[in-house]
């Protein structure tokens, strides 16, 4: 044992510091290496599930992101159906409109030579009056002699009309 007293190393001192190094190591081994560990333990664990959760998030947003793609598509192939169909609606209102206008036109070009018409035969029965009033005075004035009015009306009327008989025929 003198050789380790000549190298400067106490024995039993070392032997109480290597007991007490074993101890510290148990000890840290017991309350701090385990309780650390199993700390690092959770954290990798909590690491890789929140890495889990992330990627299941990006799969999710992955796939709402094609849905919100498919849903726009829809809505604009929807979109486009229905300003088709307005169209439609449109272009048949537009000759709806066509049509009506085009009867009502119709209408008042039928009316219009219907008041023409009465018009016409008020005149040819005004002219006719005219005439008749016109040749019972000139027949007056020729035979110079007051004729009877009414009777000779009447003559001069069936005359007219059986000349337009006899025109229209």
């Amino acid at each position: 044992m003198g050789g380790f007293a000549s190298l400067g190393i106490n024995l039993p001192l070392l032997v109480v510091f290597l007991v007490n190094f074993i101890v510290l190591l148990v000890m840290l081994r017991l309350f701090l290496y385990k309780p650390v560990m199993k700390v690092l333990d959770e954290r990798a664990k909590r690491a890789r599930e929140a890495i889990e959760l992330a990627e299941a998030t990006k799969r999710e947003y992955d796939q709402a992101k094609d849905e919100v793609q498919k849903q726009i598509e829809k809505g604009r192939q929807e979109a486009q159906a229905i300003i088709g169909q307005a169209m439609q609606v449109a272009e048949r209102l537009k000759e709806e409109s066509r049509q009506e206008a085009s009867k009502q036109a119709q209408v008042i070009v039928d009316r219009a030579r219907s008041e023409l018409e009465a018009e016409r035969d008020k005149m040819v029965g005004d002219l006719r009056r005219e005439f008749v009033a016109i040749s019972i005075a000139a027949a007056e004035k020729v035979i110079k002699e007051t004729l009877d009015r009414e009777k000779h009306r009447k003559l001069i009327e069936e005359t007219l009309q059986e000349s337009v008989t006899l025109k229209k025929s």
